[in-house]
């Protein structure tokens, strides 16, 4: 009698004191039978189903249950069991943690394609976190878990991961964004994630949330020219400003290395240089023809003008004093041309219509036409 009462079971329950335990199988230490009277214990966020042979019999939820043959009518009728007395039953019991596990890590093992219309085909690679929970015991026993004593968190997402890549390449192929535009847009691409994983894990008794995106990395040749775009301080990069400025720095290179860089680096270094030194020719032409402006003083004010100016600015008196020979300006009181050496007559002679100073020998006025006499 004391072997018997050993056979048989009188509390059955699962304190689970780990974080990543999704399907324990109760120890029966031996024993092949449970008492009919026995009492289950299934706490929260916590499912128990007893299988005969096999075949899943009677699923309980959170609750203390003194099992009787009313209690588990399937298993009843699968093992013929009277009412009363303390009949045996012979099963496996089996709990399913149904709570939330957070905070699982994905990434790429491989980059995902995409076709930019900033950079053309790059590779992205990516990681983050999601949550999973079995939301249909009696499907994810049936689909997904085998006759292994633990079932681990470890060993769904080892199986289904790859499943989430899949999803999360198809959403970001789909939205058509840009490399530079999928960081502004990290939470709309998770919750596309979910929406897509319903299809592809309530089937399994399985669903996904919180699926976050940390980072989508681009390749390092992609972020090294956007970081050169960012030191130019360019919104708009134009390709005449990204030649120019690769140029200045290969110049800066071969100041350097004067020997070094090749034929390829000289061209860049000589073609940047011919730019500077049509720049600097352009500034010294400049400066010339801002020396080669000639003042003179107002006949009237004696201020400094333009030279070839037919008014003062100052006073507004009419300037008309002018080389017989070469026409250029010349100042009040000039005894020679200071442009051709010509000698100058002083005269006295003015045009009575427009006051224009004129030759002594003048008969028409050269600006008004006036007639001299």
């Amino acid at each position: 009698m004391g072997w018997f009462k050993k056979q048989l079971l009188d509390v059955i329950e699962w304190k689970d004191a780990s974080n990543d335990i999704l399907v324990y199988r109760y120890p029966m230490n031996n024993r092949e039978e449970i008492m009919n009277s026995s009492t289950l214990v299934v706490r929260e966020s916590q499912v128990a189903m007893f299988i005969h042979k096999g075949e899943i019999a009677d699923v309980f939820g959170p609750g203390t249950y003194k099992l009787a043959t009313e209690n588990i009518p399937f298993l009843t009728k699968m093992l013929s069991l009277s009412t009363g007395g303390n009949s045996r039953i012979k099963a496996e019991v089996y709990f399913i943690n149904t709570k939330r596990f957070m905070g699982l890590k994905w990434g790429t093992q491989n980059p995902i394609m995409m076709r930019d219309v900033d950079f053309g085909n790059i590779r992205l690679r990516g990681y983050g976190t999601f949550a999973i929970k079995v939301s249909d015991p009696t499907k994810f026993m049936r689909e997904c878990f085998g006759t292994n004593a633990i079932y681990r968190v470890n060993d769904i997402v080892t199986q289904y991961k790859s499943s989430l890549i899949q999803l999360l390449t198809d959403v970001i192929g789909e939205s058509k964004l840009s490399a530079l535009d999928l960081a502004a847009n990290y939470k709309d691409l998770g919750k596309m994630v979910e929406e897509r994983a319903k299809t592809e894990f309530e089937p399994l008794g399985l669903k996904v949330s919180n699926f976050v995106i940390e980072n989508l990395s681009l390749p390092e040749d992609v972020e090294k020219m956007l970081d050169e775009r960012t030191k130019m301080g360019v919104i708009e990069d134009k390709m005449g400003t990204y030649t120019q400025f690769k140029a200045a720095n290969a110049m800066g290179d071969i100041a350097k290395n004067p020997s070094g860089g090749g034929l390829a680096g000289l061209g860049v270094g000589l073609g940047a240089g011919a730019n500077m030194g049509e720049l600097f020719a352009d500034s010294v032409a400049g400066a010339k023809n801002k020396r080669r402006q000639v003042t003179v003083q107002c006949v009237k004010c004696g201020a400094s003008i333009p030279g070839k100016s037919k008014f003062c600015p100052e006073c507004g008196a009419t300037q008309v004093l002018s080389c017989p020979k070469c026409g250029e300006p010349i100042s009040k009181g000039s005894k020679f041309c200071a442009n051709c050496g010509e000698k100058l007559t002083v005269s006295e002679k003015v045009c009575p219509k427009c006051g224009k100073v004129l030759a002594p020998n003048a008969k028409f006025c050269p600006d008004c036409g006036e007639k001299i006499k």
